[in-house]
């Protein structure tokens, strides 16, 4: 087979990049046609007294009790809008698989065979840490977050309407910032195989990474309850050892001179 040129690798590109976008707008016609479940069974579903999330925690004993929060919409357009940008934020999620397919089949051409396995691996940790991250935010971070913001009076004369705008832009800001930060360990992996990061250096750091892990997960779920700080806490800090452990194994090995031989 002969060569490609730079522009027929980018022709390739294109082509792929078209494909992509045509699943995702596709997909988001799709959603967009399916109002009722995307809201009520996906976007809307934490604000319901029975969502899983609660149910556990009662049966835990935890005394977990989600209060009525009314939302209200201010804006002429928001509603549509809303819809809009909903739809296409799930489509780009639904079509995650295949736009990583779609890059892996671009990229594999260029890799050397025994590049191919360990790029596999990295495909699907990211795919796989990506989504992690959203169902940890949907199903824990966000509900309680929710609920105690939503929850919180500064005096009992004032009463919460949340916007539904104010209500969209917490929902996808918080679960994409944990599918983001679920990539920790890929990015670590990532600057110790360049040799910029070495696995000392974060087990030297580890008393500072304590403490940024509680600053962090009592800024996402700020609640005076110790125990679901320490919930949000405790995968953040899972993640920083993972980081750990694939920075030591991705680290260049270092030649071992034979001091006799030489």
């Amino acid at each position: 087979m002969a060569e490609k040129t730079f522009w027929g690798h980018l022709e390739v590109l294109r082509w792929v990049i078209v494909r992509s976008l045509a699943v995702v707008f596709g997909l988001a016609v799709a959603l967009f046609c399916c109002k009722e479940f995307v809201f009520e069974r996906i976007i809307l579903n934490p604000c319901n007294e029975n969502f899983i999330t609660y149910r556990i925690l009662e049966k835990m004993g935890m005394g977990f009790n989600a209060g009525h929060i009314e939302m209200i919409n201010i804006n002429l357009a928001s509603q549509l809008m809303t819809h809009l940008s909903v739809s296409f934020y799930l489509a780009v999620v639904l079509a995650f698989p295949y736009i990583t397919a779609e890059l892996w089949f671009f990229v594999k051409p260029a890799l050397y065979r025994k590049e191919c396995r360990p790029a596999r691996v990295a495909v699907f940790a990211f795919f796989l840490q990506f989504f992690l991250g959203l169902s940890l935010a949907y199903f824990l971070i966000f509900p309680l977050t929710y609920n105690f913001l939503g929850n919180y009076q500064v005096s009992s004369r004032i009463e919460n309407q949340i916007s539904l705008s104010s209500y969209i832009s917490t929902f996808i800001g918080l679960v994409f910032t944990m599918g983001l930060i679920f990539e920790l360990p890929i990015v670590a992996y990532f600057f110790a195989r360049i040799g910029v990061l070495k696995a000392s250096f974060l087990r030297k750091g580890r008393k500072v990474a304590i403490v940024l892990v509680m600053i962090v997960a009592a800024f996402i779920t700020p609640s005076t309850d110790v125990f679901t700080m320490c919930l949000v806490a405790m995968p953040l800090w899972l993640l920083y050892e993972l980081s750990v452990y694939v920075t030591q194994k991705a680290e260049p090995k270092e030649e071992v001179i034979d001091v006799e031989k030489a």
